[in-house]
């Protein structure tokens, strides 16, 4: 039996060619050039991931170098992202030394309280409170809810990458892969085997809601039954 490379080679030679003919090695093509992108984008991808966790420890979280200039270190400086420059406040008491400037500007403390990391390039913020700066366009902040609270719940709010979906943090995205995987295994639909197709949306969707309904009816259950033992010690 003829391999499919073979017969796409055969079929190029051809003056002539049949719709089957046509459509069966326009396909083979298909899937060979999305092969292709998808190789190209998980290197991309991995490639990605090694820039992102350099630029994380060079900007975001490794600690800050003391400069021996203590007056630059106290001063109070802006960083102008546009003129790639530092513009000190208009003040008769401070002095900055201009030799130092280029250093204080990769080497500045992040500008929330308390904090002292290193602020990342263009910005005046580390990692952590990047969200503080409201210029940024680059990071949104974890929708993972923590606990609920009368005023409304309360998510996780460390900050993500804005393209991330969905938008959790590395801690919470596994922590909703594992609650998914149980919940597909309590529909008896096992994600790991190869030989099973993989669910449906709504079948997970499905399961989701019958175990929200399971718990309410347990816990207006729990109510119920503490009401009936209070009336019958009552009496």
């Amino acid at each position: 039996m003829s391999s499919p490379l073979s017969r796409d080679v055969v079929l190029s030679r051809s003056a002539y060619l049949t719709r089957e003919e046509l459509l069966k090695r326009r396909l083979q093509h298909l899937r060979k050039l999305s092969r292709c992108y998808r190789d190209h984008y998980w290197a991309l991808m991995e490639n990605l991931k090694i820039q992102y966790r350099n630029y994380y420890w060079k900007f975001g979280i490794s600690p800050s170098k003391q400069n021996g200039n203590q007056q630059l270190a106290d001063a109070q400086v802006v960083v102008n992202p546009i003129f790639d420059n530092i513009e000190s406040p208009p003040a008769d008491n401070v002095h900055v030394d201009n030799n130092f400037s280029s250093n204080f500007k990769n080497n500045q403390h992040c500008l929330f309280v308390g904090c002292k990391f290193k602020a990342m390039a263009l910005t005046r913020f580390c990692h952590l409170h990047i969200l503080s700066d409201s210029k940024q366009k680059l990071y949104k902040a974890c929708t993972y809810v923590i606990k609920s609270a009368h005023a409304g719940p309360i998510t996780c709010g460390k900050p993500i990458l804005r393209s991330a979906i969905p938008s959790l943090c590395t801690v919470h995205f596994q922590k909703t892969q594992k609650h998914v995987n149980r919940a597909l295994k309590k529909a008896s639909l096992n994600v790991s085997s190869s030989s099973k197709l993989a669910p449906m949306f709504h079948v997970i969707v499905a399961e989701y809601v019958h175990q929200i309904q399971a718990k309410r009816r347990a816990a207006s259950w729990g109510i119920s039954s503490k009401a009936t033992i209070k009336e019958e010690c009552a009496t």
